[in-house]
């Protein structure tokens, strides 16, 4: 890339004062009023579930209008180390990956790439530890009324809302269930299989080898392969303003309880309250064999105390729940309906080039290129693209980016099964 288009791509970012900002956020009405209660509850059989609980960060530093709130369970294997390593590492990393001074709807839409991004700088630097350890990640972030989650592994989260509908906010990653994600770890040179002891028939789950692992994404299990990702998940939802209930747990609970029975024990229960019932429940349909987390987070109108009980009365589902895509013409006026759930994002996609996009591969203040999973400058020419290829073709565009520095491209090409040539 020349000079003359850098120069125009720098041209095209100006620099956003606080003042600016806050005045943006106050103008757009962009403030939706709702406060936040949560409750935990655990049992502890091996010792390896961890959860993060951040109800206060902000956008803007010092500016309180701009708060979002981050709950996240993180169900370790084959020991602890990558569990503490992502609750104390993920959510900077994904922070670090959203472009400083833009409007809280650009936030929003850049969170959907920066958990990925974010997903995969942590595992990459789990790696450089040596360890060998896994965990799955269940990790949520709630802006006024918009629900981000992002997920790898079996951990779940359901939302709960005042019409009485249960909806699933996670993909589970288990080999045994998902048939898409088992071609794609064969594809990727795995071998998926049962446990095969001494020559009798296989027995026990699907397992992707080598390694023995159930799951098809984790962060860390270095041990295992790359054909293991870390790539999320990820689902973005608006809720309407009466509000709803997020449950989110380890694989203890769902091992033992659907989504609708979670929901449905724990419904006109202070948020603390309902979490321990919920591990109650899972405990006494299926005793501890498992290490059992359970979030609780209500999403309540600025002036109730507590979310409003669930109406017991059956209602026309025409009326109060739609779960579609959002289309150009949406206005948040559309939600005000007891229930409605409004999908705005959703992609499972294991491949990086489909999900880091392409918009910002230029760090405006220093002319350096940066890397779209590391946040790594890199000076013009260095940078790879994830689009480029060893030929250039009509359907190769590596200068529309995202860039990856080569630790990134090499993480990125493993995972998808390519081998150095």
């Amino acid at each position: 890339m020349s000079e003359a288009e850098i120069t125009r791509m720098k041209q095209k970012t100006t620099s956003v004062s606080l003042g600016t900002l806050i005045g943006r956020e106050l103008r757009n009405d962009k403030v939706e009023q709702r406060t936040i209660k949560y409750g935990q509850a655990a049992l502890a059989k091996k010792g390896e579930d961890y959860f993060l609980i951040k109800p206060d960060c902000q956008r803007i530093p010092g500016n309180p209008l701009t708060s979002f709130s981050v709950f996240a369970i993180f169900d370790g294997h084959n020991g602890i180390s990558a569990a503490i390593f992502a609750k104390e590492n993920l959510l900077n990393n994904v922070l670090s990956a959203i472009p400083e001074g833009i409007s809280r709807e650009e936030w929003l839409q850049a969170l959907r790439r920066a958990l990925v991004a974010g997903f995969v700088k942590t595992d990459l630097e789990f790696q450089q530890k040596g360890e060998t350890s896994g965990t799955t990640v269940t990790f949520v972030v709630i802006d006024g009324w918009t629900i981000t989650v992002a997920s790898v592994g079996d951990s779940r989260c359901i939302l709960d809302t005042q019409g009485g509908v249960v909806s699933l906010l996670t993909v589970d990653h288990r080999l045994e269930e998902n048939e898409e994600e088992r071609l794609r770890v064969t594809a990727s040179g795995g071998e998926v299989r049962r446990l095969n002891v001494f020559g009798c028939n296989e027995v026990g789950p699907l397992r992707c080898w080598p390694g023995g692992l159930c799951l098809s994404r984790s962060i860390g299990d270095t041990d295992v392969g790359e054909f293991i990702v870390p790539v999320p998940h990820v689902k973005q939802v608006k809720i309407s303003n009466a509000g709803g209930r997020l449950i989110i747990a380890s694989d203890g609970i769902w091992d033992a309880l659907s989504s609708d029975s979670a929901a449905q024990s724990c419904r006109g229960l202070p948020a603390e309250l309902a979490a321990k019932l919920v591990v109650k429940k899972a405990l006494s349909s299926r005793g501890l064999k498992d290490d059992t987390t359970c979030l609780v987070v209500d999403i309540i109108p600025y002036d109730h105390p507590i979310l409003p009980p669930t109406p017991r009365k059956k209602q026309n589902l025409l009326t109060s729940f739609l779960f579609g895509r959002r289309s150009q013409n949406a206005r948040s006026n559309k939600l005000s309906a007891v229930g409605v759930v409004e999908e705005l994002f959703e992609e499972g996609s294991a491949m990086l080039a489909e999900r880091l996009g392409k918009d910002f591969p230029l760090d405006s203040s220093s002319g350096l290129f940066r890397c779209a999973v590391c946040q790594a400058d890199m000076p013009a020419g260095e940078g790879l693209c994830v689009n480029s290829g060893p030929f250039f073709s009509p359907a190769s565009k590596p200068w529309e980016g995202p860039f990856l520095c080569a630790t990134c491209r090499r993480k990125k090409d493993a995972m998808e099964g390519k081998r150095p040539s």
